[in-house]
């Protein structure tokens, strides 16, 4: 069966096409008889417009991309399930690329521009590419990056203040009175800049609180996940002395670190304390609950979404700037235990 088209309409409705045009658009300049007359031949016939090939004659495609380093990490799946519904609401198609941080890949996403990927933005979180990386990029492609690499004046960046948040997360564990506090997962290398924040907030609460740092009780791990976390931990349940806290830089690791913990006949937070990074869902349902920072990452999301609808809307170039979500210290059983009936 042939598609019905504006033309197809135009006839039925005894007016041009042009007019068809305008009232689908939502143009103003139609009598409303004329309109009125429009809508039924388009309900009688069933036409629908063809968003895609409008959007390109305008320039645009209405499809925005996010593109992530891992769609099982559930710190990512919950930030695209605050992004589509934002993007939706603005009028945007999502589409989502998963890059498991290969440089090479994250290079060509950016550097193929807008118009080969039939795309009108991108909101970004990097893994394999490090600062200097994300200047060389089509600079006609309007950008938002997230996580923790800063804007070079031509992007916007949107994330929370990792070392004032990985600092807090230190400083309860200090707090409930543990003073031997390893750290699971440092990452000294130039695409690291997440890890090494979150180092340096570990380190400060050392100094505010007037400890020394065991540099052998920082241990770095390829990524935040699950099986990283336990073997760490391993690590360093088996030395003569182990710590009796750890400041995982997500919950997955801390995840892992329970494992390993309970494994071993040890108890969670009564021999060692955890604390873990990200508040996903999965650590308010285990046992003992995870202790975490939690991102306010319904602020990211939408921040995300209205600083590229901005880019894409505007004729001019928008400067970049910093964004600064909110975060939050959620204690639960894995520092401060069960809590009790009163």
């Amino acid at each position: 069966m042939r598609e019905t088209t504006l033309r197809d309409v135009a006839e039925l409705a005894g007016v041009s096409p042009r007019t068809v045009s305008n009232v689908v658009n939502g143009y103003a300049r139609v009598t409303d008889a004329t309109r009125a007359k429009v809508e039924r031949a388009i309900a009688q016939l069933g036409y629908r417009p063809n968003v895609l090939a409008r959007n390109l004659a305008n320039g645009r495609s209405g499809q925005i991309v996010v593109v992530v380093p891992y769609l099982d990490t559930p710190y990512f799946a919950e930030l695209l399930q605050a992004i589509i519904p934002a993007a939706r609401s603005a009028g945007y198609n999502v589409l989502v690329d998963q890059t498991d941080g290969d440089p090479a890949h994250e290079s060509a996403l950016l550097g193929r521009g807008t118009r080969q990927l039939l795309l009108d933005g991108m909101i970004f979180s990097p893994l394999g590419l490090s600062q200097d990386d994300l200047s060389v990029r089509d600079p006609a492609l309007p950008l938002v990056v997230l996580g923790e690499r800063r804007s070079d004046g031509t992007f916007d960046h949107v994330g929370i203040d990792d070392v004032a948040a990985s600092t807090e997360a230190v400083g309860h564990l200090i707090e409930i009175g543990r003073r031997r506090i390893a750290a699971i997962g440092d990452q000294p290398y130039p695409t690291g800049e997440a890890a090494q924040l979150r180092t340096r907030g570990f380190r400060a609460a050392h100094a505010t609180a007037g400890l020394a740092v065991d540099e052998s009780l920082v241990i770095g791990t390829a990524r935040f996940n699950r099986a990283d976390g336990a073997t760490a931990m391993a690590a360093l349940l088996d030395r003569d002395d182990p710590p009796d806290a750890v400041f995982c830089y997500s919950d997955l690791v801390a995840s892992g670190a329970i494992h390993t913990i309970l494994g071993r006949g040890l108890r969670v937070p009564e021999d060692v304390a955890i604390i873990g990074y990200d508040d996903i869902e999965d650590g308010r349902y285990g046992r003992p609950t995870i202790s975490t920072i939690s991102p306010d990452k319904a602020a990211i999301a939408r921040t995300a979404v209205e600083r590229l609808v901005l880019r894409m809307g505007s004729a001019d170039p928008v400067p970049g700037i910093e964004v600064r979500a909110a975060h939050r210290l959620v204690p639960r059983q894995s520092t401060i235990g069960a809590s009790r009936p009163r």
